[in-house]
């Protein structure tokens, strides 16, 4: 009997069919991803148009759907191709980082995607809007928020996420070239608040907030900011390589523009500080026991949620580096207000969000953990080995409550702590227990998960 291939389903909305072969690619080819959620509880993600193992099969801005963050259904392309005003200025093929977000209007919500047209190695770029009532569409380009040219700008409109700071709008943007600028929005428009007319690029390409020099290539991008419990905003970014040493770092400023400083007070535009020191970092390269390794995690957006905040980034893999895929981690604020993130990838129903179920106790943290510490250099897939957690190594340590532990003791004590611990679902071992995320004595990341 002769087996028949379904015929291709029409993309959401576009018009374009999803080839029969990339139906199954669930969150495989997922890159520069951002997640939101609708209003009957469906959530979508957007990303780069991409395809590891060959020509794009389409253009638009790729489109997944999901029940639970964990299971991804490939849906299609947001757009019809690269919309004719940012494909005439960038030449580009497909488009990349788009930042959805939802928005009050004078006609009702809305919901924005700031998309990015470029070529690899070019800073003529654009950032484009297109609008939508619903995240699964239909979506109408709006034409250009901001651009840049090659030979003319120091910096790449690419990257874009916009920040909304109660009635007051932000673009945040950037990349390798020139480092990562801000500008003010219109929120009426979604365009630039001194964009000539609606549709019309930017006249000022904002503020500088970060910066590397280029004994390190300028390697950063893929800004996103988040306010900061208790008031401020946090800075995350990626470092370096996209296919080998990429990683996420964080940095924190009290005012929206900057300055963000890390952890030992350096900032994230000062050229002279140690490159390689500058910035926390929170997620990187690491191989856990028994599970798959994961090679240069990054771009992250951050999806917020009553009740917790999730951190949405793609990783490539040790054992294949041109595959890459969506995957999701919880983020926590430790008492000291910094982002951490779990080394444990999001499992849906098994996870526990209720924090006042979560550890005040430090004799629950005694056991055997398996730790990575984020502290060596970037350029290594970091092993993971087991420590075995006492009563002597808790000493001193101090709970908040909803699983927030300190300690403010010197060296000979143990050193300051910074932690969080919570429930998480151990994908290695298919079982729950607790995972941590510490600023540890070194002033660098450490993370867990509790195996025995």
């Amino acid at each position: 009997m002769t087996s028949i291939e379904p015929a291709p389903r029409a993309a959401m909305g576009t018009g374009q069919p999803v080839p029969v072969e990339i139906r199954d690619w669930g969150a495989r080819n997922a890159h520069d991803p951002t997640a939101v959620r609708d209003e009957d509880g469906t959530y979508w993600l957007f990303s780069t148009d991409a395809n590891a193992d060959g020509p794009l099969p389409g253009a638009g801005a790729q489109v997944r759907r999901s029940e639970d963050l964990v299971t991804w259904e490939f849906d299609g392309w947001a757009l019809d191709g690269v919309p004719a005003p940012a494909r005439a200025w960038s030449g580009a093929d497909g488009l990349w980082a788009p930042d959805v977000v939802r928005v009050a209007t004078a006609d009702g919500p809305r919901w924005r995607m700031y998309y990015s047209a470029s070529s690899f190695g070019s800073r003529t770029s654009a950032i484009g809007l297109a609008e939508a009532v619903n995240p699964r569409g239909p979506w109408t380009d709006r034409g250009i928020v901001v651009a840049t040219q090659h030979d003319r700008d120091g910096h790449n409109a690419i990257d874009a996420q916009l920040v909304i700071d109660g009635d007051r709008h932000h673009l945040l943007y950037g990349s390798f070239f020139g480092g990562l600028h801000m500008l003010e929005i219109d929120p009426g428009s979604g365009f630039a608040l001194d964009a000539p007319a609606p549709g019309a690029p930017a006249v000022s390409l904002g503020t500088l907030i970060a910066r590397r020099p280029r004994s390190v290539d300028t390697a950063i991008e893929g800004p996103y900011v988040i306010p900061r419990p208790g008031g401020g905003w946090a800075l995350i970014v990626s470092y370096d390589s996209l296919a080998s040493t990429y990683h996420v770092r964080v940095a924190v400023a009290d005012d929206l523009y900057g300055p963000y400083r890390d952890h030992e007070g350096r900032e994230l535009t000062d050229l002279d500080a140690d490159p390689e020191a500058t910035g926390l970092t929170v997620l990187a390269s690491h191989r856990l026991e028994g599970a798959r390794g994961l090679l240069a995690p990054g771009h992250a957006s951050v999806l917020t949620e009553p009740g917790r905040q999730l951190l949405v980034h793609h990783t490539r893999f040790p054992d294949d580096p041109l595959q890459h895929e969506v995957q999701v981690r919880r983020l926590v604020w430790s008492q000291g207000g910094w982002p951490l993130v779990s080394i444990q990838p999001w499992a849906g129903a098994a996870e526990n969000d209720d924090e006042a179920t979560w550890p005040t106790d430090v004799t629950g943290l005694l056991g055997t953990w398996e730790v990575v510490d984020w502290s060596g250099p970037t350029q290594q897939v970091a092993a993971s080995r087991e420590i075995e957690v006492t009563a002597d190594a808790l000493a001193g340590l101090v709970p908040h409550g909803r699983g927030r532990f300190t300690r403010d003791t010197g060296a000979a004590d143990g050193g300051p702590v910074d932690a969080v611990v919570f429930p998480a679902w151990d994908a290695a071992r298919g079982r729950s227990t607790l995972s941590f995320a510490a600023r540890g004595p070194a002033g660098t990341v450490v993370v867990g998960t509790r195996v025995g």
